[in-house]
């Protein structure tokens, strides 16, 4: 019987492999060396498809960000309610919903957007500093700038305005990323003296509470920064004298 042929080494098992050991053991674990044990070839054999490991850990940040859904600023609607994108025949129902082509408001995508992006991070946390570095020439991190920017111009943004809001967002919600609020507090009451800290009696529930605590303040915080957008939008739409 004919011995199983090994599968052909390509891009996408490197990234998968080391998007797994980045997961597991963080960006300092990975190594070619790491890589091509685990994918049962020699270290050689990597420089084919990636000429160097930065290369690869940028491959995989793309694929997190491949992940985000970018779907809800093809329909935005702009100032004059028309839909951004063309992404769909343009008929609605009539509750304002249709085949793709619904107009969406421009903040109701940016809420939808930010809590995918952040799920996306949520499951691969150790790849966030190299997201942190900005798109440069990834192709997945580059559709998501574009997607937001266009967006927010075709919603009616300047795009000097446009171009922070992608900022800021980014900001936000790579910063909610990095670590968990709740979990940096221990779960020992004794650690919370009343007397050096009388407002912190109820700190050690913090840590099992994580989930509600971290999505709760991702929440409220999105919400005041969408808000604090809504003022500014209103602003720059009415007419000067």
């Amino acid at each position: 019987m004919a011995r199983p042929r090994k599968p052909l080494l390509s891009r996408d098992r490197i990234v998968e492999a080391a998007g797994a050991l980045v997961d597991a053991e963080g960006l300092e674990a990975v190594s070619t060396r790491r890589l091509a044990a685990a994918l049962g070839v020699s270290g050689p054999s990597l420089y084919n498809h990636f000429r160097t490991k930065d290369a690869i850990l940028e491959a995989v940040a793309d694929a997190v960000s491949a992940r985000v859904d970018l779907s809800m600023f093809d329909a935005v609607g702009g100032p004059d309610g028309n839909a951004a994108g063309g992404g769909g025949t343009g008929r609605c129902d009539g509750d304002g919903h249709g085949d793709g082509g619904a107009r969406r408001d421009w903040r109701e995508a940016l809420h939808a957007w930010a809590h995918s992006y952040r799920d996306a991070l949520a499951d691969h946390p150790n790849i966030v500093p190299v997201l942190a570095r900005g798109p440069g020439r990834r192709p997945a991190g580059l559709r998501l700038a574009d997607a937001v920017f266009g967006a927010m111009t075709e919603a009616g943004w300047p795009p000097a305005h446009a171009t922070r809001i992608g900022a800021l967002m980014r900001y936000f919600i790579l910063g909610s990323a990095v670590a968990s609020f709740a979990r940096g507090f221990v779960d020992d009451e004794a650690a919370y003296d009343p007397v050096d800290y009388p407002h912190l009696g109820q700190a050690h529930l913090l840590a099992e509470r994580r989930r509600e605590v971290d999505e709760g303040a991702f929440e409220t915080g999105l919400t005041a920064l969408l808000d604090g957008l809504s003022l500014q939008y209103e602003a720059l739409r009415e007419p000067r004298t």
